[in-house]
């Protein structure tokens, strides 16, 4: 009887190969989109710590007024950072965005002292930013508060927008790879299908047949992982030395995160598949493994 080539050592290696890289690529495309929706959430946290509120102060308050005022301001759990501004320090700021003081053609000085304080990310909202507003308005050394209510708005309606289609797109590619995976091992568990049916008929139990396939399908899953993950650095590297401020904006914890997700997501979804490859050739009958 002629050797199945199908059964072959380097048959079996090129198609080991193959799956690897076919899987690889898979969770190549899922790192890049967890990626992606990881650096749209830092620069949407960015975008929202950097909205400013001002609290303008009355014109006779007292300097140690100010000082406790700014204490207290600090210690709130939804305040990030705050920053006093003089009067004089308002005039030139003023001066230097109009190229002209003021104070020449007025006589005097018409600007107020302020705090400008901006906000924690989760307390940007349109709901927390009216107990923001109300809070911040109730002592009585506080004339005014002024922010951009519509530009807020602008910012958390868009970063809305962007996740739920981020996450949308993640859920879809992630089915999608899992298909793809899944088609990948059953057509590698495809060639060893009358090794399957030769165990059954010496008497080997279903979990003595699932084991060298699972095995593998670890292995495989384990170096696929690993290739994706190798070929995400190299694409970060390349980015960050042509894009400048990227290595600020993602941490390596947040990588370290997704590649172990990733790697995880390679031996898992491998498993699966090759589980249900396996039973699917468990209960065929010999006649139906050459129409298949």
């Amino acid at each position: 009887m002629a050797k199945n080539k199908n059964t072959s050592p380097v048959s079996f290696f090129n198609s080991n190969l193959i799956t690897i890289i076919s899987i690889s690529l898979v969770l190549f495309l899922i790192g890049v989109f967890f990626i992606v929706g990881l650096i749209s959430h830092d620069l949407s946290v960015y975008m929202k710590e950097n909205l400013s509120l001002t609290i303008v102060l009355k014109d006779n308050i007292k300097s140690s007024e100010i000082s406790q005022m700014q204490h207290e301001l600090n210690a709130l759990p939804f305040i990030k950072t705050s920053r006093y501004i003089s009067k004089t320090d308002a005039a030139k700021e003023m001066a230097s965005e109009l190229g002209e003081d003021p104070q020449t053609f007025l006589g005097f000085n018409p600007f107020l002292a302020s705090i400008e304080v901006k906000l924690k990310s989760e307390y940007t909202h349109t709901d927390s930013l009216k107990m923001v507003e109300k809070r911040l308005t109730t002592s009585t050394n506080v004339a005014d508060l002024v922010y951009q209510k519509d530009m807020m708005y602008i910012v958390n309606n868009n970063i809305r927008q962007i996740v739920i289609a981020l996450t949308i797109s993640i859920i879809i590619l992630v089915l999608i790879s899992f298909a793809l995976i899944s088609n990948t091992i059953r057509l590698l568990i495809y060639s060893r299908r009358f090794l399957i049916y030769t165990m059954r008929l010496v008497g080997a139990t279903p979990g003595f047949i699932r084991k060298p396939f699972i095995k593998y399908s670890i292995i495989n899953g384990s170096f696929a992982a690993v290739l994706a993950i190798l070929m995400l650095v190299t694409a970060l590297y390349y980015l960050e030395s042509n894009l400048a401020g990227l290595g600020q904006i993602m941490s390596w914890h947040e990588l370290s995160v997704v590649f172990a997700a990733l790697l995880v997501a390679g031996i898992f979804i491998s498993v699966i598949a090759a589980y249900f490859a396996v039973n699917r050739f468990l209960r065929m009958e010999r006649g139906k493994l050459y129409y298949i």
